[in-house]
């Protein structure tokens, strides 16, 4: 279950997320294929909503399908079959969403500055705020390779500041409050503190695999 939720909501959401998990096994259906019905969702929703602008319905859709991650845990572990295999293409499947969540916005400001956009962002706002978002992406994508580069050399390196839920959930609220009235400035921010946070979190990887095995 992802990180972002805490102990609380957790019995709430099992209540909802159980019994659809085994009617969804009794049915047939396995959890690789919810794994990635629900990443193909993410990728739809996020690269048809969000150039458009449509940030409210973006986020909304975006997250039922992000919610997903909850399904596949739970008819995995009703399956008592939890694999290798469903943790690495749940992981990769994680990656693909969130490079489209983060590519869909990009567009939106790039196809903005090109077009000479004055309302809701100039140009060069419009700019930056496609500059600062890739480089978001870029950076998440260094969080996880880190990651995985370190546990190759049998190293743990799950720390950070802001792993993949937290980095997330900063993007999806600010995108859902968006499209609700805040101003669109609030996305640069957003995306320059993503970009912050995910160097630090790879600089505080970087330096545990160090102290490791320096």
């Amino acid at each position: 279950m992802p990180a972002m939720l805490n102990r609380h909501a957790r019995p709430a959401l099992a209540r909802v997320v159980d019994p659809a998990a085994r009617t969804l096994l009794r049915a047939g259906v396995g959890p690789d294929a919810v794994t990635v019905l629900g990443t193909v969702g993410v990728v739809a929703s996020a690269l048809w909503f969000f150039p458009r602008g449509q940030f409210l319905a973006g986020t909304l859709v975006v997250t039922v399908f992000v919610l997903s991650d909850l399904l596949d845990g739970a008819m995995a572990r009703q399956q008592q079959r939890t694999s290798a295999w469903g943790a690495f293409l749940d992981s990769t499947c994680d990656r693909v969403g969130d490079a489209a969540v983060l590519l869909g916005i990009a567009w939106w400001a790039l196809r903005s500055a090109a077009e000479g956009t004055e309302a809701p962002l100039s140009a060069d706002h419009a700019t930056l705020l496609g500059v600062l978002t890739l480089s978001g992406l870029v950076v998440g994508f260094l969080v996880s390779y880190v990651r995985a580069r370190a546990e190759g050399l049998g190293v743990r390196a799950d720390i950070g500041i802001a792993e993949r839920a937290e980095r997330l959930l900063l993007v999806l609220v600010t995108t859902g409050l968006v499209g609700l009235g805040l101003p669109h400035a609030a996305l640069t921010v957003a995306m320059g503190v993503l970009t912050l946070l995910g160097a630090v979190t790879v600089a505080q990887r970087a330096a545990a695999v160090r102290r490791e095995v320096a």
